[in-house]
């Protein structure tokens, strides 16, 4: 008789290996368990406060970012259906829809906003890495000074419900100033009102804690020369784009090479704008690539020295805000708000950028090397599951990338045929 063939065993990748908390309290658990506290008796919160805590109301609002809810009773009903794990995180509990409700509306959002601040510095304090300059290969990579990326964007609100932030007949909207570090891709100044504030209004108030010798890049949305001139004088370089009807002299004029159709030194012709500007500037016109067309852009900075492919990436390398925008838009949960008031709407949009940070300091711990959004849909996946964070992160469950199967052959090969 054959003896029996025994079937090889089919290696298998090992589970993460569970622990006491849930992965929603493992990053929950980030927070210092004293800030919450001193912030809210700072914002005098803790005096208003009966049986919903000042952490609770937190952690809902995290776990309404975490889950996508799309209203209050979602995210009341959520947390009552899992209270006794939500009782784990540091004694939080499950609140009713008016105490929610009155939270978002009564509780100063500048509690969010310290927070988010504060819990930011935490954890650059406690990995200093996480705060620092990454290893680029690109632009990032060649320079040493910090180049901050300047931007808003628009979050669309419901214009029947919230008045306070209409900016036109049938529309309303917030819009969320922001100063970008390019290096590290964390938020480093973020101002949220509601979309009458125009961007040249709030650029002094953005640009005021850069220092000397590093780099700004921002859109021509932001250009108001007599700002311009004062980062000028503070030692600040800046890039930009030209308004179609800025008007110039034309002083000094460079050789251009490759895709760099022109590169002069220019001032101001206009009277009124020479006054608030007196200094040299330098204008580059160049052919960049926008959806596979080459299309002709004009730039303007301060800097005389540097090459003018060089401006042109640093201008390039701002579509990276542009990215980090839609990734907390699309992500997180900015699209149906707990609240129809202003301060319901801040607490909401600094909740999803602490969230945006805590998912970043895990993924940074793990060497997560893919997408935001897809360590956003592991994690929430399992959000209930008492996972340890770093090694599910680094088990990624079944979407690997080790390889792709495609759908075409790249080169077909027939009998007798050449290839």
């Amino acid at each position: 008789m054959k003896k029996p063939r025994h079937k090889r065993k089919q290696k298998r990748t090992p589970a993460p290996a569970r622990g006491k908390h849930t992965v929603f309290a493992q990053l929950c658990n980030l927070i210092p368990g004293h800030l919450v506290a001193k912030l809210a008796r700072a914002h005098g919160i803790d005096s208003m406060v009966r049986t919903f805590s000042a952490w609770s109301h937190l952690v809902a609002l995290l776990y309404a970012q975490f889950t996508h809810a799309i209203g209050l009773n979602d995210t009341c009903d959520g947390l009552r259906h899992h209270c006794g794990l939500l009782a784990r995180i540091r004694g939080a509990t499950a609140p009713s829809r008016n105490n929610l409700s009155h939270a978002n509306r009564n509780r100063s959002a500048e509690m969010a906003r310290d927070l988010f601040w504060e819990v930011l510095a935490h954890l650059e304090t406690i990995c200093p890495a996480f705060g620092s300059q990454r290893r680029f290969k690109g632009l990032a990579g060649r320079f040493k000074r910090v180049i901050h990326l300047v931007d808003s964007t628009t979050i669309k609100l419901i214009v029947s419900c919230i008045d306070w932030a209409k900016h036109r007949r049938k529309k309303a909207a917030a819009k969320c100033h922001m100063r970008l570090s390019l290096q590290d891709m964390l938020p480093r100044f973020v101002i949220i009102g509601s979309a009458a504030d125009s961007d040249p209004s709030r650029a002094r108030e953005l640009c005021a804690g850069v220092r000397q010798g590093e780099i700004i890049v921002f859109d021509r949305a932001y250009l108001d020369f007599a700002h311009l001139f004062e980062l000028l004088a503070r030692g600040i370089h800046w890039v930009t784009r030209t308004k179609s009807n800025t008007q110039f002299k034309v002083l000094k004029k460079r050789k251009c090479t490759g895709n760099i159709l022109r590169d002069e030194e220019v001032r101001l012709v206009v009277e009124g704008t020479r006054k608030k500007h007196p200094a040299r500037l330098r204008r580059i016109l160049a052919l960049v690539e926008l959806d596979g067309k080459q299309v002709e852009m004009e730039f303007l900075t301060n800097n005389l020295e540097w090459s003018a492919a060089t401006v042109c990436d640093l201008y390039k390398s701002r579509w990276q805000i542009e990215v980090f925008f839609k990734q907390i838009k699309q992500t997180l949960q900015l699209s149906d708000f707990l609240g129809n008031n202003a301060n319901a709407v801040r607490w909401q949009v600094w909740t999803a950028l602490l969230m945006y940070v805590l998912l970043r300091f895990e993924a940074f711990l793990s060497g997560w090397d893919k997408s935001f959004t897809r360590c956003f849909t592991l994690l929430r996946g399992v959000l209930w599951d008492k996972f340890n964070v770093l090694e599910l992160l680094g088990f990624y469950g079944t979407a690997g990338e080790r390889w792709r199967m495609r759908t075409e052959p790249q080169q077909l090969y027939l009998p007798g045929m050449p290839p």
